[in-house]
Order: C-alpha cells, then sequence, then structure tokens
C-alpha cells in the first residue's frame, strides 16, 4: 500500500468521474465551440457572483494571466512573502509581466489592510514602481492551509478602492476555505476583481483551473491565454471533471480536514516533534525538534510505503486528499506512532 501524502495533486480520477468525462459532449474550446466548457464556465462565473469565466490548464497560468490583465510593465504587485506568484510560478510575474513584487512579511502567508496600506508606493515618486494590485492567497500553501478572516479581506478591499488598486485572490485551495469556515462563493466574488480557482487539488480532477472576473477582464484574459498557449481544443473532457468535481467532491473536504486535524493532533504529542502549524484545513505542517534532519522523518515514513515533503529549514508537510482513505489513515497513525530517534 503507497500512500502519497505530499500533494493533494496527487490524486486520480474515480470511475464514476472518468465515466462523466467519457460522455461529455465537446467542441473546439478555441473557438468557444466546447458546450461543456461553456457550461462549466458559465456555473462557476454564477456560483461566485462574476460575470464571465475562463477555462485553464493550470492555476499558475490561471495566476499569471490575472496578474498580466491588472498590470503594465514596469508596475508592482503587493502580495506576501510566501505568496505562489511569487515563490512556485518561475518567475512569471517578472517574465511574462514585466513587474516586479512588493513583498510583505505577514503572518502564515496572510497580510493585513494595514500592511497593505503602508507598502503603496506614492504614484508621484518618480523613483518609485506604480503599486497596481494587491494578489491573496487563501487558503496559505506555504503557511499551512490557513484561511484568511473574512473581516481583514473586507478591510483590504476598502484600501484598494481608496487607492484605485486592482485585487486578485488566487484561490487554489479556496474551497477547502469555505468549507472550513462555512462560507459562500459569493461573499468572495464580491470582494475580488479576479479569482483564480483550482479543480485538480481537493476537488480531484485532473486538469484545470478557473479564472473568474467581469466580461471585459475576461475578454482580456482570452487574449492572455493565447499568447501564453493555453487555448486548448476538445478541453470538455477535462471540464466534465472539473463539472463532476464540483457537484460530488466539495462537502466531502471536511473530512480531509478531520484527518489532517487529527494527525496534527498526533504530531504534538510525539517526543521528535519541535512544532505543529495550527491545522485548520488539509495541511499540515511541523518541525522538527534541534539536531534532527527532515530527511531522517522523510526516510523513515518512506520505507514503510508513506511519502510526505519538505519544506526545507526542518518543516515538514503532510496533505490529506480524497484518496487517503481510512485505512490508511489509520495506518499512517500508527507508523508515525513507531517512529524513534
Amino acid at each position: 500500500m503507497e500512500i502519497n501524502l505530499i500533494s493533494d495533486t496527487v490524486t486520480r480520477p474515480s470511475n464514476e468521474m472518468l465515466q462523466y468525462m467519457f460522455h461529455a459532449k465537446v467542441g473546439d474550446d478555441v473557438f468557444k465551440q466546447d458546450p461543456t466548457v461553456l457550461e462549466f464556465e458559465q456555473t462557476v462565473a454564477q456560483l461566485f457572483g462574476k460575470e464571465d469565466a475562463l477555462f485553464f490548464p493550470s492555476g499558475t497560468m490561471a495566476n499569471q494571466t490575472a496578474l498580466k490583465i491588472h498590470t503594465n510593465p514596469g508596475d508592482e504587485v503587493i502580495c506576501d512573502k510566501w505568496s505562489h506568484i511569487y515563490l512556485y510560478e518561475g518567475g512569471g510575474a517578472a517574465a511574462n509581466s514585466g513587474i516586479s513584487c512588493k513583498l510583505i512579511d505577514g503572518t502564515r502567508g496572510m497580510i493585513t489592510a494595514q500592511q497593505v496600506s503602508q507598502a503603496i508606493n506614492d504614484p508621484e515618486n518618480i523613483h518609485l514602481a506604480y503599486t497596481k494590485l494587491v494578489s491573496i492567497e487563501n487558503t496559505t500553501n506555504k503557511g499551512g492551509g490557513a484561511c484568511y478572516n473574512l473581516l481583514e479581506l473586507q478591510k483590504i478591499k476598502e484600501i484598494c478602492t481608496q487607492n484605485n488598486l486592482a485585487y486578485h485572490l488566487d484561490g487554489a485551495r479556496l474551497w477547502n476555505a469555505l468549507i472550513a469556515k462555512k462560507q459562500h462563493p459569493t461573499q468572495f466574488g464580491a470582494l475580488f476583481d479576479t479569482i483564480s480557482v483550482c479543480f485538480s487539488k481537493g476537488l480531484g480532477a485532473p486538469v484545470g483551473s478557473v479564472l473568474l472576473g467581469s466580461k471585459e477582464q475576461i475578454k482580456k484574459a482570452y487574449r492572455v491565454r493565447k499568447l501564453f498557449g493555453g487555448g486548448m481544443r476538445q478541453a470538455g473532457y477535462l471540464a466534465a471533471a472539473g463539472m463532476y468535481a464540483l457537484q460530488h467532491n466539495v462537502a466531502r473536504l471536511e473530512e480531509d480536514h478531520k484527518r489532517a486535524k487529527e494527525l496534527g493532533n498526533q504530531l504534538q504529542q510525539l517526543e521528535w516533534v519541535h512544532k505543529v502549524e495550527e491545522v485548520e484545513t488539509n495541511i499540515v505542517i511541523f518541525t522538527v525538534r534541534t539536531g534532527l534532519e527532515e530527511k531522517w522523518v522523510i526516510e523513515k515514513l518512506k520505507q514503510k510505503n508513506i511519502h510526505i515533503s519538505s519544506m526545507g529549514e526542518g518543516k515538514l508537510r503532510i496533505v490529506t486528499h480524497l484518496d487517503y482513505k481510512p485505512v490508511m489513515h489509520s495506518y499512517v497513525q500508527e507508523h508515525l506512532q513507531k517512529i524513534k530517534f
């Protein structure tokens, strides 16, 4: 039995999802002739209360497209120092849009309205880049699946409005936040100019993200997606997977959160663990005690066919997902307890 807890991207489509994909009606999506893609985009847009949506092959491309439609070369985006758009998208902000990042030292990947306000450059100062965009990540990846307080997001929105800044949400794991905090998608749709949501993480689809925004913004995004090489043909088979995931795999995220919290509680009791970050959703980040190296823990678990990942600096990450079954959970708990150094 192989147990892969490296990420929630390792899941494979269920037989039911594959059947749903197999029966999809398809056309050429580059020419806007794929009925399943069009239905999927409309469904997600309506769910969030946005005017329009566009299907992308990846969350990174959706985020990078959002950055490009909101900025011009030389502009600056405000984000947390742990943001995915800065750390894990290959320098795309600079390469694709010619913009720089104003990094904020937030808490577990989350920034505050006060920090945003202080980070905005004076547009009259010719030595400084124009601040044009604030980008938020919810839940935070490197922050261990932490969820923003909705009130703080509203305060940041006010700062953006006052300073004529665009407001983007990297919602790769927004579904997890919605379930954990019992929130509704329209609460986020009302706040953000653009939102990217992923279907190949917690929701178990094989491929795909959707970018949400106004009709004008999505029209621009359509051109940028083409520029980035993201135009797909009979993409309805992939959109069908996203549609199935939306209908069947959102509410069950609560199971992933429950198992993650149980693992977090267990790790806190182990003598070789120094600290466990608060577990809010499906990501568990913990630090080993002084004198230990995370690679030793990874190797001991690997010997038992349990795979987790290192984040460096003594930090380890476990991510629960829909392919992590109850029997696997019991097995992992048993072998975590047996580790000795």
